[in-house]
């Protein structure tokens, strides 16, 4: 009977710790604001990832294109732009005002969460499916209709 209820508490308490552990884990990922997640959360929407910067033009242009994607596709489609130069803190919230980022901004380096390199140039807008596979690297300025082609095939 001890035997016994030795192994229970023991499993008992192993189960309690792994769940413990697991809760405790560093998210993969941040959002301006404060949000965080693990990568498992990006699952089952297509993802708009987008480089930008507030020298590129051209990515000034496009984020109202990005914009209007985002707010017309949400139950399908997650935008999320990524400072090409790692801005952090005032300096990004400020740049996110200043020009009209009104799409979720994400903290954390694309590359290093996806395993990509730096693109070569900006804009840069990476297509990922709801499986979490890359299927689209796009150079240049993207619009809502072109953005839409490629999730509504």
């Amino acid at each position: 009977m001890f035997k016994n209820l030795y192994y229970k508490t023991k499993y008992f308490f192993l189960i309690n710790l792994i769940l413990i552990l697991s809760s405790c884990s560093e998210p993969d990922y941040r959002l301006v604001g404060g949000e965080s997640g693990k990568l498992n959360d990006f699952l089952g929407k297509w993802l708009v990832i987008n480089y930008w910067a507030d020298w590129c033009p051209p990515c000034i242009k496009e984020m109202p294109e990005l914009e209007s994607f985002y707010n017309d596709n949400k139950e399908q489609a997650l935008v999320l732009t990524y400072n090409f130069d790692r801005l952090e803190g005032e300096e990004l919230e400020n740049q996110i005002i200043r020009f009209g980022v009104n799409v979720p901004s994400i903290l954390s380096d694309p590359g290093v969460l996806f395993g990509w390199e730096a693109p070569p140039s900006l804009p840069a807008t990476y297509i990922i499916n709801p499986e979490g596979r890359l299927i689209h690297t796009l150079i240049g300025p993207q619009t809502q209709e072109s953005l839409e082609v490629l999730i509504n095939p």
